[in-house]
């Protein structure tokens, strides 16, 4: 009987007629060792459904074992799997798209508002003694950005940036966009979207949403120049990996109130965040939960399981990550 492994438990059914499934543990391994460590007990496996944060090079195939046929992450990124060590072995890789799509979108919509009416500021004023002493605001604090007829720009223009901008209709927004080439369902009703250079969009725009992936060529992609031409009032949102952003450069920016705000799910050098983050009140922060309504982890669940059966059959897989 194979063996399939799932690093972590996740939302879901892992429906594997045929198969051993073994599920991990509820929360992360405190190191990569420890993992290794896991993983080893188990061999040996024929397919492991990763996590994100799994680092899987030669060293987690080794651990899985001679028997290894295919790793499938549970995630739509996989920046944390060397591709080109599994093609070596002959494994295969395989990712879960299109279920993170619509949760994603809700999160960069849900970063944007929040930057955008201080809900960092205004929540710890909530929660605190002192709004029950002194009451109501005056109308003069904490006063926010408006969202409605303003410019979006939307920085990759896949399936996510897609859904965030479909977002934006009911607030009549503006929308631009920013791709290697031409994507025409974001020219045609109802976007009627405009593509532009990114230095371009960044001067023009109220709000900057990040759709890339993460690669060589979008590291850092928003760096301190670039950050330097947006408006004063822009608020920038990042649901797509964190070190598309220089960090550092945001941090910044932010405390000089050279940008408005921002708004992130995800982080250059996560878990840990770049020193004086965490204190910004003009910074919403999220703990890389784009995806993370129960219905859209359950849909991951199923993706994998598609993917997973498919390399125990020696199929062509559904959501393959080529070398």
């Amino acid at each position: 009987m194979p063996k399939v492994i799932v690093t972590r438990k996740t939302p879901g059914e892992y429906d594997i007629p045929g198969a051993e499934v073994v599920i991990g543990r509820e929360g992360p391994y405190e190191t990569q060792e420890e993992l290794l460590e896991w993983i080893a007990s188990q061999a040996p496996i024929d397919v492991i459904v990763s996590m994100y944060n799994d680092r899987v090079d030669d060293a987690y195939l080794d651990a899985a074992g001679p028997t290894i046929k295919g790793v499938v992450n549970f995630a739509v990124g996989h920046e944390n799997i060397d591709v080109a060590a599994c093609a070596r072995r002959g494994v295969k890789v395989g990712n879960t798209p299109k279920a993170v799509t619509e949760g994603t979108a809700d999160m960069a919509i849900l970063l944007i508002l929040a930057a955008a009416r201080r809900m960092t500021e205004a929540g710890r004023y909530a929660r605190s003694p002192e709004y029950a002493e002194k009451g109501q605001l005056s109308m003069s604090d904490l006063v926010g950005l408006d969202i409605a007829g303003r410019t979006l720009l939307i920085v990759g223009a896949g399936r996510i940036g897609y859904a965030t901008a479909m977002r934006s209709i009911g607030w009549g927004m503006n929308v631009l966009y920013v791709a290697r080439s031409r994507h025409y369902a974001f020219e045609f009703a109802p976007l009627n979207a405009r593509k532009v250079e990114l230095d371009e969009g960044l001067a023009e725009a109220d709000y900057i949403s990040i759709h890339v992936p993460y690669s060589e060529a979008t590291h850092h992609m928003i760096d301190a120049r670039r950050i330097g031409l947006m408006k004063k009032r822009a608020v920038i949102v990042n649901t797509a990996r964190g070190a598309v952003i220089d960090e550092q450069a945001l941090v910044d920016a932010l405390r000089e109130k050279r940008i408005f705000g921002a708004g992130l799910d995800v982080y250059e050098h996560e878990p840990i965040l770049t020193p004086g983050l965490a204190e910004l009140d003009n910074a919403v922060l999220m703990p890389h939960i784009g995806s993370g309504a129960g219905r859209y982890r359950e849909m991951m669940a199923d993706i994998a399981c598609q993917n997973v059966r498919a390399i125990l059959a020696g199929e062509d897989l559904p959501f393959e990550v080529k070398p």
